[in-house]
């Protein structure tokens, strides 16, 4: 694939912009450089059907397909169900296309906040005079004398035009189009209109979708105006668009919001930010849902007959997937975000052909193809781990299957050895072994792993490789080896600065990530998440040598996950109100201590004489975190890095964001004890058994420090995998030994060995000295 073909990282929003009509790119005069959408090309045709090109329908033969249906159904109760009118000669839209793919990476973080709009024509507004108070007080009154009028009349002016919908909701009609900072709209009126809404009569429901439908084809028609985006920001937030039947005109209205140009996109994004981020999270998440539920309801609908054939509307589907990214990137724009990037899982797509998606993104990346791999944000990290999974077993086959027919070409006979990563090493002296088999083996990293213990009879089943990666983990992560340097108060450990001639063994540990991502097998690693963000920087290791790799955007925030103590300190520099030359007397300089000797190092050329003042200070706090979390430990990290990507050189990561890498290398740490008590396998103990019993009963009362250090006593980790705690194959076994003894554990086979006790609290009093001293305890 080619360089122009890749994907930018999941780390940043994909926001793809689709291409705009040619006659509208000619009008637009230059704008203020923004940083890109990612743009597609003219002209391509996104739908789910699969590469059948079928004629994409006009938004009156939607209304037309579906009146008879609505018509039919009018006496309903739901506010959708109304007979649209039989409009004709409406031209189509521009097809929507998807081109996501990308060698670098893209953000929108660095937006300006003044941005210059394409110069539309002006639209003269009508006069509206109605104000929130006087909206609230016509609703107030129609509770007590139940007549609609007024309000209907409302309704039925507000929402019959966009230039109606800008004089109801503008704060100021008379604003001009000049900001990228604020929408200008009224929110709280806004919304208390829609609260409104879901409560009135059907014939103003009717009526207000009515008007929608008219506004959206007046738009498809004619000349867009200055304030047709606000229109288009208040409309998307229309709960009705909650009921299925009103899908049709909901697609439609994404379908114009995706096709728009890129500079409207970025105003859409800020605005989405802005008003959110001040008003209602609640909201926000709100207008996720509805888009994650359209999309779900048209992969598997309810009732078929509701839509209308999906050859006909196979641009549902990207319409919605591309102003969720709009909210995404608005999402991830504020911090902390607005909401948790998880709520925008969609997890219908679990339930799909994950491959089938991961091969046309593979495949057809840069043409007409959608694939929900083009907005990773929406696959849940369990569907990502899935295909992860089963691109790292075809690599394996196809690693195997070359390695099969380069011996049988030789005429050798074949040894089934050669199907494997086989790693032979000897306990004493497993670091040094451990790295002269995987420089050796390198074209065998993406074999299936096997380990061999020197001098100890044993079939790797898949104990052997746990046990391995536990012990070498151990190993070099202890303090004495000097590679990394645990941090009390962050509890996590960080690159050792110090200067070495060899550092293959940082390769070896990122080897061992990319292993245990490869094999499935969760480590007890800690590290902080800016780890994962520099892991991916870039997602793929570039064909150039000379680009540097590992090297991310940092921030004091970064800092804080390691050292939060000087973290704080440089945040105390950033506020200090007082002269910061005469209170702090610092320079443009950092000092470290390596073996005993203080060394410095300039932040900046002539750093040595550069004090740090007021007006420097912003400047010296960000070289200063970008040498201790970059370029102090360039050349640790990129080894590192090269062997992470060594082994996981597979476009299926570029799928992850860095919190779902630290998934899938450390697992989750929220913790089911119901969960893991359902998946529970027993040997010798049946679940009746009054000792177990005793256990669950103990073990679910446990606070949440003693059932982690539980799981660490028996599995090696306090985390949970990706796929939940079924997936740790949890077995509690009989030891028939005396009731004196404490519990004994297998991490390797994630076993815990648990005398009969005769009482929950000698069982109780037994379990909590097990585990509460676990640390070279029962490792087996």
């Amino acid at each position: 694939m080619s360089e122009a073909g890749r994907v930018p990282s999941p780390a940043t929003p994909l926001v793809v912009a689709a291409a705009a009509p040619e006659e509208r790119k000619g009008k637009e005069p230059e704008r203020e450089k923004l940083p890109p959408i990612v743009s597609a090309g003219a002209g391509a045709t996104a739908g789910l059907d699969r590469g059948a090109k079928g004629q994409i329908s006009t938004f009156s033969s939607f209304i037309s397909a579906v009146s008879p249906k609505k018509e039919a159904a009018e006496n309903r109760s739901s506010p959708a169900h109304l007979i649209f009118p039989n409009i004709k000669n409406v031209r189509d839209q521009p097809p929507i296309s998807l081109d996501v793919r990308q060698k670098q990476r893209i953000s929108m973080d660095a937006s300006s906040s003044e941005v210059k709009a394409p110069v539309l024509p002006e639209c003269i507004l009508p006069i509206q005079p109605k104000t929130l108070k006087d909206f609230q007080e016509g609703v107030e009154k129609v509770k007590s004398s139940g007549d609609w009028k007024a309000v209907h009349d409302f309704y039925l002016t507000t929402f019959d035009s966009f230039p109606e919908l800008n004089a109801a909701f503008k704060k100021d009609v008379t604003a001009s189009f000049n900001t990228i900072e604020d929408s200008g709209i009224n929110a709280k009126f806004v919304n208390a209109v829609y609260d409104t809404l879901i409560n009135t009569p059907q014939d103003i429901q009717k009526t207000v979708l009515k008007g929608i439908i008219n506004s959206l084809l007046r738009e498809w028609k004619g000349p867009r105006t200055k304030d047709d985006l606000r229109a288009y920001f208040i409309l998307l937030q229309n709960p009705q668009f909650n009921n299925t039947s009103t899908y049709v005109i909901y697609a439609h209205l994404l379908r114009q919001i995706a096709t728009l140009v890129e500079a409207d996109h970025h105003f859409l994004v800020h605005w989405f930010k802005k008003q959110y981020s001040r008003l209602s999270q609640k909201r926000f998440k709100q207008l996720v849902e509805r888009l994650l539920q359209f999309i779900s309801l048209r992969l598997f609908p309810a009732k078929p007959e509701e839509f209308p054939p999906i050859t006909k509307c196979s641009w549902w589907i990207p319409s919605a997937a591309k102003v969720l990214a709009l909210l995404n990137t608005a999402n991830n724009l504020v911090l902390p975000p607005l909401i948790p990037y998880t709520d925008f899982y969609n997890s219908t797509l679990d339930h799909i052909d994950l491959m089938e998606e991961y091969h046309t993104w593979q495949n057809f990346g840069n043409s007409h193809r959608f694939s929900f791999c083009q907005y990773p944000f929406v696959i849940s990290i369990a569907a990502k781990k899935i295909i992860i999974q089963r691109d790292s077993e075809q690599q394996m086959i196809n690693i195997a299957r070359q390695s099969l027919v380069d011996k049988v070409s030789r005429r050798q006979r074949p040894d089934m050895n050669m199907l494997f990563l086989n790693m032979k090493v000897r306990r004493t002296h497993l670091v040094s072994d451990s790295l002269d088999e995987l420089t050796r083996k390198r074209a065998d990293l993406k074999k299936k792993l096997k380990v061999t213990f020197v001098g100890e009879a044993g079939l790797d089943m898949g104990g052997l490789t746990k046990e391995w990666f536990l012990l070498l983990i151990r190993q070099i992560f202890h303090p004495d080896y000097g590679m990394f340097t645990y941090h009390k108060d962050s509890h996590c450990h960080w690159f050792s600065s110090f200067k070495c001639d060899n550092y293959s063994e940082f390769r070896l540990v990122g080897i061992l990530m990319g292993l245990a991502v490869y094999n499935s097998i969760t480590l007890d690693i800690r590290f902080p998440p800016c780890c994962y963000k520099k892991l991916l920087s870039p997602p793929i290791i570039p064909s150039d040598q000379n680009i540097p790799v590992g090297i991310c955007s940092v921030t004091v925030d970064d800092l804080c996950q390691i050292m939060p103590e000087l973290a704080h300190g440089l945040s105390e520099l950033l506020s200090h109100e007082g002269n910061v030359e005469e209170d702090f007397y610092s320079t443009f300089q950092v000092f470290q201590e390596e073996f005993g000797i203080i060394k410095s190092y300039n932040l900046k050329p002539g750093g040595d004489k550069i004090s740090v003042t007021n007006q420097n200070r912003k400047e010296y706090v960000q070289l200063y975190t970008d040498f201790l979390l970059n370029k102090s430990i360039y050349k640790q990290f990129a080894a590192f890095y090269y062997g992470f990507h060594s082994v996981c050189a597979s476009n299926a990561l570029m799928l992850l964001r860095p919190e779902e890498v630290e998934i899938l290398v450390c697992g989750s740490p929220d913790l089911d004890m119901y969960a893991l008590q359902k998946s529970t396998q027993y040997d010798g103990y049946a679940k009746t058994d009054l000792t177990i019993k005793y256990f669950w009963d103990v073990v679910l009362g446990f606070p949440l420090d003693l059932q982690k250090k539980l799981l660490h006593f028996t599995t090696g980790s306090d985390r949970v995998p990706v796929g939940g705690m079924a997936d740790l194959n949890f077995k509690i076994s009989k030891n028939e030994t005396s009731t004196n003894w404490l519990p004994v554990a297998h991490t390797c086979f994630n076993q815990l060995c648990l005398p009969p006790y005769k009482s929950k609290k000698d069982l109780k009093q037994k379990l909590i000295i097990g585990i509460s001293n676990s640390e070279g305890f029962g490792l087996e």
